[in-house]
């Protein structure tokens, strides 16, 4: 089923020197451009980390550092990707957990405004996991009868997922083609930062999602507890968690 689109839809893949949002980087990012007129731009980028990929890594996407050595950095890509991504909605396969919060903190890194908030996600993972439970390359051989070649190529994986979301579309009658209703529908939580570590409770309320805190409002805890805002501002959290965390101190501060 082709896709009911009011803007154009990127649907991106990463790969990176490792899993941890706050300190690894991108090594490469490719991107699938769908415009509302069924035309079609992709794009990979090959991306200069400015740290060591880890020989553990290189072994599942096959980037070494020599390949990357003269590759562009991150920030020197950021105002060309910005133009990519602007007015567009954006989808990728596990992509809330993990590739769009190391996004948002890439551009932060990169001193690069631009608001993510602002665009809708399609995550075809949760779309898949509600429905089936598997891996991108079980769902690519559920949904399209094909074996994916070469997983773990961030050019290949994005195709893929745009395949998935497409016969995902086909099999399901009761899913919408509606980017709107797809972004809510693969949505894990009502997130507020990009990681989950600050969400939305079921009265809209801002809540923590993590530790001694989790469940309680920032505005309770700021008032009990105002030491708990130093200690996240000098702990490994992501830049991202960490500005949203401030924006709501300010709030409730100018709220007195």
């Amino acid at each position: 089923m082709t896709l009911s689109l009011k803007n154009s839809l990127v649907i991106f893949d990463l790969e990176t020197t490792g899993m941890d949002i706050v300190h690894d980087r991108i090594v490469e990012l490719s991107y699938l451009k769908i415009f509302p007129d069924g035309q079609e731009e992709t794009r990979t980028y090959r991306v200069n980390p400015t740290v060591p990929i880890p020989e553990e890594v290189t072994a599942i996407h096959g980037i070494r550092d020599e390949d990357v050595k003269d590759a562009p950095t991150f920030g020197e890509l950021a105002g060309t990707l910005v133009n990519v991504f602007e007015g567009c909605d954006i989808a990728g396969y596990g992509s809330n957990k993990f590739d769009l919060p190391l996004l948002a903190e890439e551009f932060l890194r990169a001193d690069v405004e631009f608001d993510l908030k602002k665009h809708k996600f399609i995550d075809v993972q949760v779309i898949f996991h509600k429905r089936e439970q598997r891996t991108l390359s079980a769902a690519y051989r559920f949904y399209c009868g094909k074996e994916l070649i070469n997983a773990h190529s961030a050019e290949v994986d994005a195709r893929a997922t745009y395949e998935v979301l497409q016969s995902q579309l086909d099999m399901y009658d009761d899913l919408p083609n509606d980017i709107e209703q797809l972004s809510e529908y693969s949505a894990h939580t009502k997130a507020v930062d990009f990681a989950g570590r600050i969400i939305l409770n079921d009265k809209d309320e801002e809540i923590f999602n993590f530790g001694k805190h989790k469940g309680r409002k920032i505005t309770d805890v700021l008032e009990k507890d105002p030491a708990f805002y130093a200690w996240m501002m000098n702990s490994d959290f992501p830049q991202y968690t960490k500005n949203v965390f401030t924006h709501l101190k300010l709030q409730h501060s100018n709220k007195k």
